[in-house]
């Protein structure tokens, strides 16, 4: 299904290097000349996308996908902690402007309309992409942001096959993987399990305190910032992921995802709080299960497929302290209930080289129950409020994607969204692409599209402080850009690109506080976002078995207040939206040689505010920071089994920074993994992913 004009091969990718490296440690080769010859996809006719190679999801098996985002792109990843809530923003927007789904599942949570991807583990990803801005509208709707995109592959290694790694970090955190698959001819089965642990008890510098030095006359002669343990942020996750795939041969494929998480997480203590952590309990409790059924079926000129899903999530929080000797009042109870069922049609059709069609209409049956069993009366009584809803969700595309020449691409999708009984407006997109020059594979991508979000559910029905008269989130966006690829066979591989973005948003949603004492979300700004978004990598085998990989990123992300002021002390109009970095960027650069590999992630963003009005006070930005992370290991090989050997340091130069106002973070830490994988059979040809 992709368009029939060559682009220019490069090299081979640095994935596909290194991989090969890998396999072949233990001997002593000369690899021949490999010349990839790569198409463009019709169906990525003029789209922004961001792919990650499986070295980057695999390279630390403890990394979470907000880890991943966090140092491969330059998303903005929200954190508050280690172990806690990170989400992600793209472009400006916030987090519940960007789409996420797993094997074609939106796997948003409906109360919140946003994803918590420390709970994410990248062992249980194979393919993760980010489609930006308008892009995101080939997939589904309200991606005002964009969408990331994650998946498993059915494909596993011919035969029996196992593998066990056991990680030991600092803070006494013991990680745990384990995965078996078994292929054949017809058959893709695979069982993969995390287990991770920790206290999570770290050090740090606490500079929302001060503790006073006092002279032998008990005059104050000095302060300092004391240093303090990260307190009550112990968490237990256990992850389960079930796979079976069987192939017909005769163009059918039927698949099973079952993907069950079980958490049990402390929520730490502020850097504000004064109290002992045995005077508290602050948990959160979640077992959550996804499933997927799929069908697909092809021939020659077209495609069809069918899905079908399940995702179960029950979360309790808890929060209560003792207010004397054995006596403990319970001040929140919260207990949520998830069921959501998910089904899918989609199909492509391919009548010649130069036209490509898609089809596809999805549906997501939401049922929450959101309670409160402990709040407290006016006369003393205790009742539960919370709200009981369903809504069904309804996403419909049609695509046209038109080559009229070898060098020109153009392509037009319309999509419908409805939500409960509202029908969105159309959401047109139109995309355009070109090869400027063949040398370098210099081309050009443009795109403008209308998008929208509707309210989430917390948003509509809240107690106390839903609003139930939201309007939905809309505006365009419009995005243009330059890419190009070069290399030389057996020497290099160069690429990169710059994009610039701009979307109108109207009627952005904000929770604001209210007379009654509680918040409640309305409807109050216009925000104008832009910028500039930077990528490039470049791929190198300066000598036999060397190989040196650099990839980075960089993001320019005005994203401005342009609403009415609601009153005349309203300083947010003409301001930067909170927890919005201007700039960010990310690299990485990894060495190989021989069973040998060396990497080295780095990351910045700039000063975010926490209030609306940008306020420099102490309290109301949160100061710069980069961070520098790096890992080396050691392949080994035996009769009966390989092995690999990982060291990695995080927080190499003990940056001391926050990402959430309050909220701590970690110092320089360490991991150490050795991975197990015994040889059950000898085949030959079989390029093995780093998955440490």
């Amino acid at each position: 299904m992709e368009m029939k004009g060559k682009i220019s091969g490069i090299v081979m990718t640095a994935a596909a290097l290194l991989a090969v490296t890998q396999a072949y440690a233990r001997e002593t080769r000369t690899l021949g000349e490999v010349v990839v010859t790569a198409r463009r996809p019709m169906k990525e006719i003029g789209v922004q996308k961001t792919t990650f190679d499986s070295i980057a999801l695999k390279e630390n098996v403890a990394l979470s996908m907000a880890d991943i985002l966090e140092f491969n792109s330059s998303v903005f990843v929200k954190s508050y902690g280690r172990a806690t809530l990170s989400t992600v923003a793209f472009r400006g927007t916030s987090p519940s402007h960007t789409q996420v789904t797993w094997n074609g599942m939106r796997i948003n949570n409906p109360m919140l309309g946003m994803t918590d991807f420390s709970t994410i583990p990248s062992y249980f990803i194979d393919r993760a992409s980010l489609l930006h801005g308008t892009s995101s509208v080939t997939e589904t709707g309200g991606g005002l942001g964009g969408l990331v995109n994650l998946s498993t592959v059915p494909d596993v290694a011919p035969g029996l096959n196992m593998q066990y790694i056991q990680g030991v970090g600092s803070f006494s955190t013991f990680d745990e993987f384990v995965r078996v698959t078994y292929g054949s001819d017809r058959w893709h089965l695979s069982t993969r399990a995390v287990y991770s642990s920790s206290p999570n008890d770290y050090k740090y510098i606490n500079h929302d305190k001060k503790v006073n030095i006092y002279d032998d006359d008990h005059n104050i002669i000095g302060q300092y910032h004391p240093e303090e343990r990260n307190r009550s942020g112990a968490y237990k996750d256990l992850h389960i992921l079930q796979e079976a795939y069987y192939d017909s041969g005769r163009g059918d494929r039927a698949g099973l995802c079952a993907w069950y998480t079980g958490s049990d997480r402390e929520l730490p203590m502020l850097t504000t709080d004064y109290g002992e952590e045995r005077d508290f309990d602050n948990s959160q409790r979640e077992h959550t299960f996804r499933g997927v059924l799929s069908w697909d079926h092809w021939r020659s000129t077209w495609k069809t497929a069918l899905k079908g899903g399940y995702v179960h999530t029950r979360m309790a929080y808890d929060y209560s302290r003792e207010i004397s000797e054995g006596n403990w009042a319970a001040m929140t109870r919260s207990r949520s209930r998830v069921n959501t069922l998910f089904g899918q049609a989609s199909g492509e059709y391919t009548p010649s080289r130069r036209w490509f069609f898609t089809a596809s209409l999805s549906a997501h049956q939401h049922f929450v129950r959101s309670e409160d069993k402990n709040v407290i009366l006016q006369d003393g009584d205790r009742a539960i409020v919370g709200y009981d809803k369903g809504r069904i969700e309804l996403s419909g595309s049609l695509s046209a994607k038109w080559q009229p020449v070898d060098r020109l691409g153009l392509s037009v999708v319309v999509r419908q969204d409805m939500y409960g009984t509202e029908w969105a407006p159309v959401i047109p997109a139109f995309f355009i692409d070109g090869v400027l020059s063949r040398r370098g594979n210099v081309m050009l991508r443009a795109s403008v599209s209308r998008n929208h979000k509707f309210p989430s559910l917390n948003d509509l029905y809240f107690l106390p402080g839903g609003n139930p008269d939201l309007r939905s989130e809309q505006g365009f966006s419009y995005d243009a850009g330059v890419s190009f690829e070069t290399g030389k066979a057996g020497v290099y591989s160069l690429s990169g690109s710059a994009t610039w973005f701009d979307s109108h948003i109207d009627d952005w949603i904000i929770w604001l506080p209210t007379t009654k004492g509680f918040f409640s979300p309305r409807n109050v700004k216009s925000v104008h976002a832009y910028g500039v978004e930077l990528k490039a990598s470049l791929a190198l085998q300066p000598a036999k078995g060397w190989l040196i990989d650099l990839n980075g990123a960089y993001s320019w992300t005005p994203s401005v207040n342009e609403g009415s002021k609601m009153s005349a002390a309203d300083q947010s109009v003409g301001r930067q939206l909170p927890y919005v970095p201007r700039h960010s960027a990310s690299l990485t650069g990894r060495l190989s040689w021989r069973s040998w590999g060396f990497l080295y992630k780095w990351c910045f963003y700039s000063e975010r505010f926490t209030m609306s009005s940008n306020d420099l006070t102490i309290s109301g930005r949160l100061p710069r920071y980069f961070m520098n992370n790096i890992s080396l290991e050691k392949s080994l090989s035996f009769r009966p089994l390989d092995m690999q050997l990982k060291l990695a340091v995080n927080n190499l130069f003990n940056e001391d920074y926050l990402s959430v106002l309050s909220r701590p973070m970690p110092g320089i830490n360490f991991e150490f993994f050795v991975s197990f994988t015994p040889r059950f059979s000898q085949r030959k040809n079989v390029v093995k992913d780093d998955i440490l």
